[in-house]
């Protein structure tokens, strides 16, 4: 069956692919998949910038915190079961229902253990009647509804995910529509986070339509208790990590909102969202390429990590190709797309954007763990990120300001992605690998620091003049 991906390829590509109907499945399914990604990072980029300058660095800030504060606590409406369930359905289609209605539950319960943790710890972090504690209600009230998520862990394991793609790009564009008819209507914070709550209950409608086109209906689910079990247990150390990559992530923002106010986290939360929208490249590069990384191991060692240091290399380089420029042009990046009112944010892009450096190199650690059968050391570097950037931050804030925060990020990500592996010896292999990939870039990364810092500094003097 052709696909619309199919005229995207050359005519040698589709003939080849004509006799590997699997693998042409596949490729469709990553392209809806990749085209997904695109999408919500292109639209919701450009949404999220005219949001920024419509709300203001404390609206805005007030509305990044509630988001985070809530992400907090958002690992119990997931409960790490993705993997566990599609790895499942494929192992035992004949299960299936019971598969799906357990994870279902599961994850609605799970749901409702976020709305009340996110409500007592709102109630606790600020006083009464304090606009935040009900932003962080609604968003959290949202994490119910990704119980839905889990028809999309069948179409995933049938290769089908264009049909997931497309239920939850309507409810993605509709919303986006929303967001511009508010900031037209010159609509009030609150109806910006309702509109986010929105978006996932639309989505998981649009699940629910896409399951019964497809021939199915969820009335056929049912629950049983000793798969309940058997999930858990094998999806806690995923649930443990997952909870730990959020802390460590989404916590900074959090604590410059109790240390600092609204107004830092909002210019700090522009500088994130500069430094985040690439992140889905190398992570779309690094699943495409590391299986040719697991066929070499076929062929013998020196073959296998000769092929992991050049993914390495391949991460160093996009890198350095996002944060020199992002670093030489912080100043007007962040003028042009958020304007005067953000410009503190400059900083924060300049310094954060090298982390970059240590968090691509990491997702190349995370699937060599996963091939070595090192699945433990993923949790404990993500705890020892989550301890490292509290303390950290902790300690930098008061100091520094949201300055402060950023160099505790991008520290966090230099131990923790990196140094990490110097500690044991079963990843010393690895680390050997990363520095000398890091080492070989250094001096021209010293150079170019060094001329964009004397370029900033001759700009400053004639700005002064």
């Amino acid at each position: 069956m052709s696909t619309p991906w199919d005229r995207l390829l050359p005519g040698t590509a589709r003939l080849w692919l004509e006799g590997r109907p699997h693998l042409k499945d596949v490729i469709g399914n990553t392209a809806w998949l990749f085209a997904d990604r695109v999408l919500r990072i292109a639209v919701g980029m450009l949404v999220a910038l005219w949001v920024a300058r419509y709300l203001g660095p404390t609206q805005f800030g007030g509305l990044n915190y509630a988001l985070a504060f809530a992400a907090l606590f958002s690992a119990f409406a997931n409960l790490g079961l993705d993997s566990i369930v599609i790895r499942n359905i494929v192992r035992e289609p004949a299960c299936a229902d019971e598969t799906l209605g357990t994870a279902f539950a599961l994850k609605l319960a799970g749901g409702f253990v976020t709305l009340a943790l996110s409500a007592l710890a709102i109630h606790l972090a600020r006083p009464a009647g304090d606009p935040a504690l009900a932003l962080v209600v609604i968003i959290a009230a949202g994490n119910i509804f990704q119980a839905f998520d889990t028809i999309d862990f069948w179409f995933q394991s049938q290769v089908r995910s264009k049909f997931t793609v497309s239920a939850r790009n309507a409810a993605f564009l509709l919303v986006s529509l929303v967001k511009i008819a508010l900031i037209l209507a010159k609509a009030p914070l609150l109806a910006f986070v309702w509109a986010a709550a929105g978006e996932i209950v639309l989505g998981a409608y649009g699940l629910i339509v896409a399951y019964r086109l497809a021939g199915h209906t969820l009335n056929s689910w049912r629950f049983s208790l000793l798969r309940a079990r058997e999930l858990l247990g094998q999806s806690w150390p995923l649930f443990l990590s997952a909870a730990f990559v959020t802390l460590y992530i989404r916590i900074d923002q959090v604590m410059i909102g109790q240390m600092l106010g609204d107004r830092d986290v909002g210019i700090y939360s522009a500088a994130a969202r500069l430094t985040e929208a690439w992140y889905f490249i190398p992570l779309a590069i690094t699943s495409s390429v590391f299986p040719a990384v697991v066929a070499s191991k076929q062929q013998g060692e020196p073959r296998y990590y000769q092929r992991l240091e050049q993914l390495f290399l391949l991460m160093v380089w996009l890198a350095l190709a996002v944060a020199i420029p992002s670093m030489l042009l912080a100043r007007p990046i962040v003028r042009i797309l958020f304007g005067e009112e953000y410009r503190g944010a400059a900083t924060v892009l300049a310094i954060q954007c090298w982390s970059g450096l240590f968090i691509f190199s990491g997702l190349v650690s995370n699937q060599w763990y996963l091939l070595e059968n090192l699945n433990h050391y993923t949790l404990y570097r993500h705890i020892l990120g989550a301890a490292l950037n509290v303390g950290l931050n902790l300690v930098l804030i008061p100091r520094a300001g949201i300055r402060g925060a950023a160099i505790a990020t991008l520290t966090t990500q230099l131990l923790s992605s990196y140094l990490f592996d110097a500690l044991h010896r079963r990843t010393w292999a690895v680390f050997r690998i990363k520095s000398r990939c890091f080492f070989l870039f250094i001096p021209l990364t010293v150079r170019a620091v060094r001329e964009i810092l004397d370029a900033q500094r001759s700009a400053r003097l004639r700005e002064s003049e």
